[in-house]
């Protein structure tokens, strides 16, 4: 799914049909669906083992939450729809919009992506930031209540058919809180899978690519009228990249990342050397030029893609959803977490509009896996170029990451390549329209054109 695919959000097509509904786990994914489902239910109780504080914090429970993020075109516009001025208020509480068209040095494929002709706006702050603001507008609605250092320990049930609500922990001492609907945003970490085989049914099915990537982060500082974006991207057979994202209080966040182990340093030595090993030097630069805003260096590591294929299940219990990264959790360094978990919230909104409850939980996982298809072919089906990768590759993989590559060396110099490439990159359309005609014509005669220049042509004699 894409933004291009999502109707637009219409609280008024959903009818109030439910007394509670709990979310396990305040991220983005548990915040976006406590939101909707705030349209269905009288309340919703949304509990984390990590406070849940007013302040912009980097919390826990999200361990990679310090270092860069993207918030992708279509997670600015979910939100958007969900909480009107979210965009606005990014910029008033310090973060910048640039234009990718323009401001965005992108290094992919042996070169910079060249500007486009239509302005790409995209918003940047840190991740504490985007999520402290859609804390702030949840916990401000009607009906809804966040709840920290609240420890689930299991789920309510009678007779394991029904999801009846969840058990937990909280000031040492043991509580109850039941509901007509769970829903487990829990992260990687989700405890659904074991729950279901404990219980006589089928945990789902899961794919793993395997990436070995670490992502190590230093702030550094930025002047004011500096809000430059630096990607650059590995591709095969370099395994590494970087990215400077502008932030609030004046500072990029850096993160050098590389796949299969070939992880940068936490020393500032070793860090800029790294950096000066990309294949461009915009990230170097600026780390030479700039002085840092902490000489903490930190790493998060990342060992494998990982998927858990719900809607394969024959059979899954009333009451009960998964959303989030307990379903995929993808590469970081394509920025698609944020922006799948509010494509989740939106396929959420439509299977309430539906009317079912019932089988609630399945018919949302039909729907969200046509979403996850999307983001995890773009992701896995990168992660591919690599030989190194290990996992299920998605069918035509190989083919389509060839034609990929044709696409990127066409974005260095054709604008109109890059702006539909950017498209695809920020999840408003599919990749399935860098296949369109117009994209295709000019992508193969850039094509032609570069073995072109390669044939030594005879040249005339002067006899």
């Amino acid at each position: 799914m894409t933004l291009a695919a999502v109707p637009e959000y219409d609280q008024r097509r959903v009818e109030q049909t439910g007394d509670r509904a709990v979310v396990v786990g305040g991220s983005m994914a548990g915040l976006l669906a406590g939101r909707v489902l705030a349209d269905a239910y009288d309340s919703v109780v949304v509990l984390d083992r990590d406070p849940l504080p007013d302040d912009r914090v980097a919390r826990r429970g999200v361990p990679q939450s310090t270092h860069a993020h993207a918030m992708l075109e279509a997670g600015r516009h979910t939100l958007e729809s969900l909480f009107p001025g979210y965009s606005e208020s990014v910029l008033e509480s310090g973060g910048v919009v640039i234009d990718m068209g323009s401001t965005f040095r992108h290094h992919d494929h042996g070169g910079l992506i060249t500007d486009t002709d239509t302005e790409l706006p995209m918003y940047c702050a840190s991740r504490p930031l985007f999520e402290q603001l859609v804390r702030e507008r949840v916990r401000s609605h009607e009906g809804v209540q966040l709840r920290g250092d609240c420890h689930v320990t299991g789920y309510l049930t009678d007779d394991a058919e029904n999801v009846d609500g969840v058990s937990y922990t909280a000031d040492g001492d043991d509580h109850e809180l039941t509901a007509d609907l769970v829903v487990d945003a829990t992260g990687r970490t989700s405890r659904t899978p074991e729950w279901l085989d404990t219980h006589g049914y089928e945990s789902p099915p899961v794919e793993e690519v395997s990436v070995d990537l670490a992502y190590t982060t230093a702030t550094v500082e930025r002047p004011p009228e500096d809000d430059r974006v630096i990607t650059v991207s590995p591709a095969a057979p370099d395994p590494r990249g970087g990215t400077a994202v502008p932030a609030e209080d004046g500072r990029w966040v850096v993160t050098l990342f590389g796949l299969h182990g070939d992880h940068a340093p936490t020393d500032i030595e070793g860090f800029e050397a790294y950096a000066d090993s990309l294949a461009d030097p915009g990230i170097a630069q600026l780390l030479a030029n700039h002085e840092y805003a902490s000489g903490e260096i930190q790493k998060y590591p990342f060992p494998a893609s990982l998927r858990r294929r719900y809607e394969q299940l024959d059979e899954f219990p009333d009451g009960l959803v998964v959303t989030g990264d307990a379903i995929a959790s993808f590469n970081p360094i394509y920025g698609q977490g944020m922006s799948v978990a509010a494509l989740d919230a939106m396929q959420l909104h439509e299977t309430l509009a539906s009317g079912e409850r019932r089988a609630l939980g399945t018919e949302f996982f039909e729907g969200a896996a046509t979403g996850i298809n999307t983001a995890w072919q773009m992701a896995t089906g990168a992660d591919f170029e690599f030989p190194e990768t290990e996992g299920p590759k998605p069918t035509g993989t190989d083919l389509f990451n060839r034609y990929t590559g044709a696409v990127m060396q066409t974005t260095h110099s054709d604008p109109v390549v890059a702006e539909q490439f950017y498209h695809v990159m920020r999840m408003e359309e599919p990749p399935t329209t860098l296949l369109r005609p117009q994209v295709a014509a000019r992508v193969a005669a850039n094509t032609l054109s570069g073995r072109l220049s390669d044939v030594s042509l005879p040249l005339p004699s002067n006899s």
